[in-house]
């Protein structure tokens, strides 16, 4: 089992960024796919970005692309979203996910195996 922990949200105004960091306590995270989700109160749990085993090949909601960027760091057991353009409609606790299979880059929260307690990321208007 992954251990995840999220860090970095935080309430920022419109327009403005936050970075999240992911460090998973596992010694083959370098093995793993790394994804990012959101969620609303009421709402479903939402895909926002993932990242495969080595970091090289990545994939984006159409509402994150050209905004947020997901990168991971094996060295440092990290993976990171950079969030730029922020807008109210991006309030949400974030969460990242871990998923064995490293090629995958999915946005099925059900294939992940393993969830961070979530990070709350307040945008005002």
């Amino acid at each position: 089992q992954v251990q995840l922990v999220e860090s970095g949200g935080g309430l920022v105004q419109a327009g403005g960024s936050l970075r999240l960091s992911c460090v998973a306590s596992v010694r083959t995270f370098s093995l793993y796919a790394m994804g990012w989700f959101r969620q609303v109160p009421g709402k479903d749990r939402e895909f926002v970005a993932a990242v495969n085993w080595n970091g090289y090949h990545t994939n984006y909601s159409s509402s994150a692309k050209g905004r947020f960027t997901i990168t991971k760091d094996n060295r440092k057991n990290t993976v990171y979203l950079q969030m730029n353009s922020l807008g109210p409609e991006d309030t949400a606790v974030y969460y990242c996910a871990a998923d064995h299979i490293g090629d995958h880059m999915s946005s099925n929260p059900n294939l992940y195996g393993d969830w961070g307690q979530g990070t709350q990321v307040t945008v005002s208007s």
